[in-house]
């Protein structure tokens, strides 16, 4: 698997969500729905601090505490500022994706302390390489979420699958 080209997908497959998204009125991206964390809004929110959140620990670096991040789910900003934002995450996890890749690293472990939602403290340790997993499958995840919550909002998509999206194809004559 080649790291950075999955991570280009997560990118186009994002674009097309965030361009579904972009219409919609701020009523639409905080309308509720029974699935995923209820709004749209959210959704993107909780997918982009989150893949912020897995680079800096692939990186080793400290993170405070949930309650103390600037941009958290349960208050979404408006879609202009995830956007706009996601565009700085994105950066900087290519940035951090690029650097593993140079470096052979993808089974180097990280550690760090975190604060489970009980207050109990805990020791996380996992590969750069299972980060970079949890960071895609994530998205993956809640993509899913965001995809059905647009389509409840009336949205037509189109296949975003990743052979549809990134295998080269030709036709033949």
């Amino acid at each position: 698997m080649n790291p950075l080209k999955t991570y280009n997908y997560l990118v186009l497959a994002r674009q097309k969500i965030l361009d579904w998204s972009r219409p919609l009125s701020p009523e639409q991206h905080t309308q509720v729905f029974p699935i995923g964390l209820g709004t749209l809004a959210r959704i993107l929110t909780h997918i982009m601090i989150c893949e912020w959140f897995y680079i800096q620990r692939m990186q080793g670096l400290a993170v405070p505490p949930y309650k103390e991040w600037p941009i958290r789910d349960e208050t979404p900003p408006r879609f202009e500022i995830i956007e706009q934002e996601w565009k700085t995450i994105e950066a900087q996890t290519r940035a951090a994706i690029g650097s593993v890749d140079r470096a052979g690293e993808w089974g180097k472990v990280v550690t760090y302390m975190a604060q489970r939602d009980d207050g109990k403290r805990v020791e996380v340790s996992a590969t750069k390489g299972d980060i970079l997993t949890q960071l895609v499958l994530h998205e993956v995840h809640h993509r899913a979420q965001a995809m059905n919550t647009l389509r409840q909002l009336g949205v037509k998509l189109d296949d975003i699958d990743y052979n549809a999206m990134m295998y080269t194809r030709r036709e033949l004559p």
